[in-house]
């Protein structure tokens, strides 16, 4: 796909923090057995990732918006258009040397994602999409799953830590999807599941508290890869509201009544 000059910005920008990720994440399996442990280096190498995609982003486009996980929010003398930016979204894979993490970079036109970067360095595949482009997963195209029967239908969810407060509702979503699906994966990052959908690796997946820059380029993957996405609330905002669900076009309707519990 020949990108726009803002999408390959934000490839250069994702290829670039990727690289040092990479690097940094090779170094964690080493600091396991130290005293101080691999806490403290890794919100670094967060650190130096998002400042790496700052320092591309806001040089090629400075009028723009930034908005990110670390850092404050930027109001850009383009009031039309904003960054949102996760350099590291699977934090806890990559503290335990797990390779499954992302960095997420979407632009934001008039309230509108319209172009998106999901890059995971440890396995060097970089999904993206611009509005009525469709997706891709480097030189390949994406399109969503054709499975249209739940029982044969593998979804994603992000499963909270103990103390947690969506605990208790993941719970009660995860005992009313897996009787009647292929089961559920927790693999750790959010961005990442969105992506796999867009890939038709999953069939589906949902989350319900995320920040907004955790969801933003996934959902234009995901769209442009024939997908279909609602907020929890079937009137909300998914960037606003923080939750998500998503899955192919066949499968999205009975798939989300599970998940909402609608009768």
């Amino acid at each position: 796909m020949q990108g726009s000059a803002n999408l390959n910005i934000m490839i250069k920008a994702a290829r670039k923090a990727g690289r040092n990720l990479a690097k940094d994440f090779r170094e964690v399996e080493n600091l396991q057995v130290s005293m101080k442990g691999p806490g403290e280096f890794v919100s670094k190498a967060e650190v130096a990732a998002e400042t790496a995609i700052k320092e591309e982003l806001m040089t090629a486009r400075p009028t723009y918006g930034w908005m990110a996980a670390q850092g404050d929010v930027i109001e850009g003398q383009d009031p039309t258009r904003r960054w949102l930016v996760t350099a590291l979204e699977g934090n806890d894979n990559f503290l335990h040397g797990i390779p499954h993490f992302a960095l997420s970079i979407a632009l934001e036109h008039k309230g509108k994602i319209v172009a998106g970067v999901v890059f995971d360095p440890a396995k060097d595949e970089l999904f993206y999409a611009e509005k009525g482009e469709g997706a891709w997963m480097n030189d390949t195209r994406l399109r969503v799953s054709g499975r249209h029967r739940m029982p044969e239908a593998l979804f994603a969810t992000r499963l909270p830590a103990s103390n947690n407060p969506g605990l208790p509702e993941t719970l009660q979503d995860l005992a009313r999807v897996l009787p009647g699906t292929s089961g559920v994966r927790h693999w750790g990052s959010t961005a990442l599941d969105i992506a796999y959908v867009a890939a038709g690796r999953f069939d589906g997946c949902w989350d319900r508290r995320r920040s907004a820059w955790d969801l933003a380029a996934g959902l234009i993957i995901l769209r442009e890869a024939g997908g279909l996405t609602e907020a929890m609330r079937p009137d909300g905002n998914i960037l606003e509201d923080g939750t998500i669900i998503a899955a192919n076009e066949a499968i999205f309707s009975q798939f989300a009544k599970l998940v909402r519990n609608d009768a």
